[in-house]
């Protein structure tokens, strides 16, 4: 595995966004973990990573995760990965917030390594 050159988290780091919000619960020399919880009806930017690999756990909730164009429904228990620079979105479509941990692998770990193609938020 690649050795990490960048990793700008701390745990503890958090952020509110429109879609819902995330917050640091681990970093190491490979990886960060992330809660990120995503509000009834709302959806991340269609995106991808320059550095990364994500792996996706969800915890609570259901939703869609679109990955290149193909849609995976998600339930408590699933899991996903979404390959580096795979193009991916992911939308809460219960009445519930969908909670996922998020781990993220890959030689540079920063919140900057996001490449926006699509938001509702006006975010591009």
């Amino acid at each position: 595995m690649e050795s990490v050159i960048s990793s700008l988290y701390l745990v503890g780091d958090s952020d509110e966004r429109p879609w819902g919000s995330w917050k640091v619960t681990d970093v190491g020399k490979n990886y960060v973990t992330k809660t990120i919880v995503v509000s009834p009806g709302k959806r991340h930017s269609l995106q991808y990573h320059q550095h990364r690999t994500e792996f996706w756990l969800v915890i609570e909730g259901t939703g869609t995760a679109v990955i290149d164009g193909i849609s995976y429904s998600l339930e408590s228990g699933n899991s996903i990965v979404i390959p580096k620079r795979a193009k991916h979105r992911l939308c809460c479509t219960g009445d519930f917030p969908l909670i996922i941990v998020e781990v993220q692998t890959g030689r540079i770990l920063k919140e900057t390594d996001i490449v926006r193609l699509d938001d509702d938020f006006g975010r591009l």
